[in-house]
């Protein structure tokens, strides 16, 4: 069973349109369920959970998308985040913080402290995140010589390499995540919007990647 699992959760503008919705209501769907698949990863016995949230590149849709998008963020980590915090969830962020609301990013600073002691499960949220930004970044400040020594400037040095990555919305890239960490991550695509995607979708993924052989470049 993975133990570090990635998602790209794609899919939540189209699941809106395809009901005569605004984006905001596919931005609200997509909130709704990554609060369940978190409580269903736990259960799983998923360790690290790495989400996919807003990218660097997502600055180029309408202010008022992206307004809408950073406000409803804001708002659920300030209601989820006590009842993860009681569920022994850890909240991390990754990402840029630079260009983020004052409200938002002092709302990421409350959620990673009030949970910094949980042991249950790790959620490392993506926002503002590119993973050529993180590697350009830490290729500023690297001194070294080594790998691991390259790693501690990465946004999350103790993260875990993701396992398995999965993406939703039926498109077949990885668009600028985890670049560094997914060198040999197992990727499953599939074709449920994010909005739609189940527990049983997620069980389905995960003994997916269990059925694979991982050779790591060897025989």
């Amino acid at each position: 069973m993975a133990r570090y699992v990635a998602i790209i959760a794609d899919g939540n503008r189209r699941w809106a349109r395809s009901r005569g919705l605004p984006s905001s209501a596919g931005h609200d769907a997509a909130a709704d369920t990554l609060s369940e698949r978190i409580r269903d990863a736990s259960a799983l016995g998923v360790q690290e959970l790495t989400v996919y949230v807003f990218s660097t590149e997502n600055w180029t849709r309408t202010n008022g998308e992206i307004t809408a998008l950073m406000e409803m963020l804001c708002r659920r980590l300030s209601t989820e985040t006590p009842p993860l915090q009681r569920e022994g969830v850890r909240i991390r962020f990754i990402g840029d913080r630079s260009g983020l609301s004052p409200e938002l990013t002092a709302q990421m600073d409350t959620s990673e402290s009030l949970t910094s002691a949980n042991s249950s499960l790790t959620l490392f949220i993506a926002i503002n995140y590119g993973g050529r930004n993180e590697i350009v970044q830490a290729a500023s400040r690297f001194t070294g010589s080594t790998e691991s020594e390259f790693v501690a400037g990465l946004f999350a040095p103790d993260m875990h390499d993701p396992e398995v990555i999965i993406r939703t919305g039926g498109e077949h890239r990885l668009s600028n995540f985890l670049l560094f960490q997914s060198a040999y991550s197992e990727l499953i695509f599939r074709d449920e919007l994010w909005p739609d995607f189940t527990r049983s979708t997620l069980e389905s993924c995960l003994a997916e990647f269990a059925d694979r052989e991982r050779r790591f470049g060897g025989r």
